[in-house]
This record gives C-alpha cells, structure tokens and sequence, in this order.
C-alpha cells in the first residue's frame, strides 16, 4: 500500500477509509458483519487511516469502530474524527462532545480530529465560543495529535480559515471535474504554498465518476482494460504531490479490494492518461443541460417547487449518466410538490434569474425526461 509522510510523525496509507458509507441491514444499522470484514481486509492489506465522525450512520459509526479496532495494536493505525458544531453551543458542550467521542470510540486519543464541515457560520461559531483554544489543550495533553477542518463552503471562505490557525492539515472536496468547485484547485495551491497536507474526500464525487456513461466510459477502458473507471478518479487526485490521504467511503466489499488495488502498486498518471482524464471532464462538463448555478434567486416557488435541486438532478444525469443516484435523488429525496412536474408555469422564476434561463421550458424537459428516462429504466 503507498503510504506518504504528513510530518515527521505520520505516514498515513494514500487510500484512507472513510467509515461514512457502510453497507447497512434491513433496519437502516450498519451491517456490522460485512463491515467488519470491509475494515479487516483494508487494515490486513495496509490501510492505516480510519475516518469516522459522530453523525456517521445516526450516531452509530464511532462505538462500531471503535469496537472493531480493538483487535488491532493502537500504534498499528491512525484514528480520524470530528467535532460536530451544530451539535455544540458553548464551550462546555464542546468539551463534553470531545469526551464523549473518546469514550464512544473506546481511545485515550485521537491521531487527526477535525472540526467538522466548516463554512462561513460555524467558523464564526468556532471563533466566538474559543474552540480551537480549548482544542489547543487537548493536543499539549496528547488527546489529539494533529488538527485540523474538513471544508464546505466557497473559497474565499477557506483562504481566511486556512491562513488562521497554524494547522496540521485540513480536509477539501477534489476531483477531477469540480475543480473550481469549494476549495478547488485555488485551495489545493494555497495549502501546497502554506504547506499544510491535504486529505481529500469524495474524490469520486459521491460515486458519479466510478459509473460514467458508456462512450466515456469505453475510451478509458480502450486505455486500460483492467483497470476501474473508479481507479482513474482516484489516481488523478493522487498525483497531486500534497495529497497526503484519499478519502473512500466503500460501501461494498468489492469496491474495497478494487480500491486496494489501485494503491498497491500506485503510479501517478503519466502525461497521456492526464490528456484522457482532460478530454473525459470537459465532455462531461459540456453535457450540461442548462446553466442554473443553484443561487436560489428563483426561490421560493409559490407551489413549491425545488427548481434548483430539480436542475441540479438533470444536469448531473445527463453529464453521468448514472440511473440509480438519478432515481433516487428525484423520486426519493424530493418531495413530490418539489418535482418539476408540479411547476404551475406562472413565471415568477424567470424574472428572478439572473442566469436568464428559460426556467418554464426546462422544468418541462425535467419532468419528461424523469418519465422517460427514468422511470422507464426501472
């Protein structure tokens, strides 16, 4: 397994098991068994980076792993999880969710802690209730090691959190197709200038770029026929010399061993495979469907239509082609007063857009397309 230096304590494994994603039972609890066996075959096969967090799975993913790492040496693995600030609201309960999570995870320490998801707010809420300074104890104490932040939000909102705080690494969302997206390829520059290592979740994008339509898909396979479509996302973020861990929220067995097998033998991609990988997400980005920014200029809808999420769905299906995540997102995640079929076209939208979308029309080519082309599938 490729492992990189962090600092002069730390060489965490490339791939990094993100414990956000277990296969869950009939009951919606994690499936313990198979996750079991999930972290036992990445840890047997060099995997050392385990990341949890407290909401993971309803609260249920930091005592299972905990429990689970019992049979393994301390010193053998770094532990990895977060402080959840829409669950604190003074000092105290900010110290009482540290303990707390020590005592769920059954650990005298912590290897990384972040704080968690941090955005304009809650590094406002970060600053304005002294949490780092009480986070600076707890790493003099030896209950955490290194500190950090895992971001969303725009980045001039991560350029002031970054330069803030000396910190020990922080946490962004990188791929090869949003790449001005969040922290983006600015973030990824200035942590590289201020030499703070990156970890980097949803290198994937959520499970969009393991699965991507056929004629994309064909000329990365024409390429190399044995490896995943997953793999080329993964190894485009590890050529990124300041990736120190790759985040993988596995959620099946077999994508642990793939994804073990892409690290075993890493080799960044060579000049070629850049160009492919290129092509591949300039054609995906082109295969959006309209321009909606998801700014919400448009909202609310006076019948309660979601028109930026509905957006959001079509683009993302037509640019991946990906019919479960479609399906669910539309007919599962959305109410059904919010899909675009409800839209009453009376025109409120369109004047509120500064993007000038035909919003009417498009809502109407949604709610085909979701018929057709979706619902048809099944």
């Amino acid at each position: 397994m490729e492992k990189r230096k962090l600092n002069e304590n730390y060489t965490p494994s490339l791939l990094g098991f993100g414990c956000m994603r277990f296969p869950v039972n009939a009951e919606g609890k994690i499936d313990r068994k198979e996750a079991e066996k999930m972290l036992d075959y990445a840890i047997t096969h060099g995997i050392n980076y385990i990341d949890t967090a407290f909401p993971y799975h309803n609260q249920e993913s930091e005592p299972f792993v905990g429990k689970v790492l019992k049979k393994y040496n301390r010193d053998s693995f770094y532990l990895t999880t977060k402080m959840p600030l829409w669950f604190v609201n003074s000092i105290e309960e900010v110290e009482a969710m540290f303990e707390n999570q020590l005592q769920r995870l059954d650990v005298d320490y912590v290897d990384f802690y972040l704080l968690h998801a941090l955005d304009k707010e809650k590094w406002e809420k970060t600053k304005r209730l002294g949490i780092l300074e009480y986070l600076d104890k707890m790493k003099m104490d030896g209950r955490l090691r290194n500190l950090g932040f895992s971001f969303h939000d725009d980045y001039e909102v991560f350029e002031e959190i970054i330069q803030a705080y000396p910190w020990d690494f922080c946490q962004i969302q990188y791929n090869y197709v949003d790449r001005e997206e969040q922290a983006g390829d600015k973030g990824y520059a200035l942590a590289e200038k201020l030499g703070i290592p990156l970890i980097i979740m949803e290198p994937i994008k959520g499970g969009s770029l393991a699965v991507l339509p056929n004629d994309l898909a064909d000329k990365l396979k024409q390429h190399a026929p044995n490896q995943s479509i997953s793999s080329w996302a993964l190894r485009w973020v590890a050529s990124h010399s300041n990736v120190k861990v790759i985040l993988s929220g596995m959620s099946t067995f077999d994508q642990v061993v793939d994804n073990v097998k892409t690290f075993a033998n890493f080799k960044c991609l060579t000049i070629e495979e850049e160009a492919l990988i290129e092509e591949i997400a300039h054609e995906i980005k082109a295969r959006t469907m309209n321009g909606c920014t998801g700014c919400e200029y448009c909202m609310p809808c006076p019948f309660g239509v979601n028109i930026p999420k509905n957006f959001r769905i079509w683009n993302d299906f037509s640019k991946y082609g990906n019919y479960a995540v479609t399906r669910k997102a539309y007919y599962e995640d959305l109410k059904c007063e919010e899909q675009s079929s409800m839209c009453k076209q009376c025109g409120k939208c369109e004047a509120l857009c500064p993007q000038h979308i035909a919003i009417r029309d498009d809502l109407k080519r949604v709610a085909q397309d979701m018929e057709t082309k979706i619902k048809s599938h099944e």
